[in-house]
């Protein structure tokens, strides 16, 4: 059994060594055979470069980074698009999510599960806001989601090859992780487990990324916004109608009442706020549109390494595959230089 560990990184230059000594260890003990995966997405410390050291120790070690950073759902699916390994696990590389979880994933892989979610019970370290916005985060998308996305989970979670095979098939931008995987179905699994602290560095999910986070999911995988809209359209219809119907009875029976003036301004204001509010919803969706249509590749790889005797795992899928390789060209290990490849099968 192989074991692929993808590990997400932007800023955590503290955080590497330990991170990698603890998935070694659970790793060697718990597999066959493991790798794992650092996807280095465009930091301006010294992350690429301890991820090179780790690479030049241990031959497990592979690495991917980017030509500026992508955003952390872009380079989990980088990462899922590089990993060959039977189970794959995604882990920050905060130290929250602690690795000696990982065997239990294993157990739960082993007797069936294809996907195994980590379910947080304890989040130690974290502001009482924090807690409260994650809380409210994670029920407001299940609410509104036409998939069942579990409450409380993050990333972390052990996913089968075939799970990772279909959710490297979805290639939409906007991405939600959680949600894709979700949606993908096959026998989801949870796991309770207690957080552990952040061992080093800051978080990168600040309120404004969380709320972004939270649009981006909700248009992904609902249309309760658009519903919503024109429930409320309805509403404002009727409720005007009422009060139309209310005013010429005032103006007939009881004219010195009648104040036409302003209710009239109100209601200008009221449905020119309503009038905005629906252009943004969909407005949003259309952007979501938009930004399909214009068919770029999710991510751009400016250096990689470790990929000596492998090609990555999507790559018999040029579709799937990103801008280097799908382009026609290829980024030699520990290199900058692109050099020149073919995707069609040699000749006889």
């Amino acid at each position: 059994m192989k074991l692929s560990v993808v590990i997400p990184v932007y800023n955590e230059e503290g955080n590497l060594r330990p991170l990698h000594a603890r998935i070694s260890a659970v790793a060697a003990a718990h597999a066959d055979d493991h790798e794992m995966i650092f996807v280095d997405d465009g930091s301006t410390d010294g992350s690429l470069a301890v991820i090179r050291e780790l690479r030049r120790d241990d031959p497990h070690v592979r690495f991917v980074s980017f030509s500026r950073n992508f955003g952390h759902e872009i380079a989990t699916t980088a990462g899922l698009d590089h990993a060959g390994g039977d189970a794959v696990v995604l882990i920050d590389a905060d130290l929250q999510d602690p690795p000696e979880v990982i065997p239990q994933m294993l157990e739960r892989w082993q007797a069936g599960a294809h996907v195994v979610y980590a379910q947080r019970r304890r989040r130690p370290g974290e502001s009482g806001f924090k807690r409260l916005s994650a809380f409210l985060f994670y029920r407001t998308i299940n609410l509104l989601s036409n998939v069942d996305i579990p409450v409380d989970t993050g990333d972390f979670r052990l996913m089968d090859r075939r799970v990772v095979e279909a959710v490297c098939k979805c290639r939409e931008n906007p991405r939600f992780i959680r949600g894709l995987v979700s949606w993908v179905g096959f026998r989801q699994e949870a796991l309770r487990y207690d957080r552990d602290e952040r061992h080093a560095g800051e978080t990168k999910y600040g309120l404004a990324k969380l709320l972004r986070l939270s649009a981006e999911a909700i248009c992904g995988f609902s249309l309760f916004p658009l519903r919503a809209v024109l429930w409320l359209g309805g509403a404002i219809t009727l409720i005007s109608l009422l009060v139309s119907l209310v005013l010429v009875v005032r103006a007939l029976f009881a004219p010195a009442l009648a104040d036409a003036q302003a209710f009239t301004a109100c209601a200008m204001f009221f449905l020119g706020g309503v009038g905005l509010v629906a252009l943004g919803v969909v407005g949003l969706y259309v952007g979501h549109i938009y930004g399909q249509s214009q068919h770029r590749p999710l991510y751009v790889v400016d250096t990689s390494g470790g990929w000596e005797d492998a090609r990555p795992a999507c790559s018999s899928d040029p579709a799937l595959l990103n801008f280097d390789i799908a382009r026609g060209w290829s980024v030699p290990p520990d290199s900058s230089e692109p050099t020149a490849v073919s995707t069609h099968p040699p000749a006889d």
